[in-house]
């Protein structure tokens, strides 16, 4: 049985690779834009990780606040991206209220 190569090439006005994307759409790593950019991001992801282990914990973002000594509207904030969060917030809504282990890594 023979083999088909096939080539794909990317039309001009498509996205190609991510970090081609963001940089043209934020411009380059070290640039104001790019870092609020990134910083957005980063709550974004921050936020879904908490809703997700929330969720996994069975618990509403009423109780986990009661748990942490938080408010609701707080909890909801950083869930959706909208709100900056201390690192020792974040230790006290993961590891008191979710009882689950926070680790950092630098790269």
């Amino acid at each position: 049985m023979k083999t088909k190569t096939v080539t794909l090439k990317r039309p001009k006005n498509k996205i190609g690779y991510w970090n081609d994307h963001v940089d043209e759409k934020y411009g380059k790593v070290g640039t104001v834009s790019r870092t609020e950019f990134e910083s957005k991001a980063q709550a974004f992801v921050i936020g879904e990780l908490l809703k997700e282990e929330r969720s996994k914990a069975n618990l509403t973002q009423q109780a986990l606040a009661e748990k942490t000594g938080t408010k609701k509207s707080y909890i909801s904030r950083i869930e959706n991206g909208k709100a900056d969060i201390q690192l020792s917030t974040l230790y006290k809504l993961i590891e008191q209220g979710l009882n689950r282990k926070l680790e950092l890594y630098i790269r």
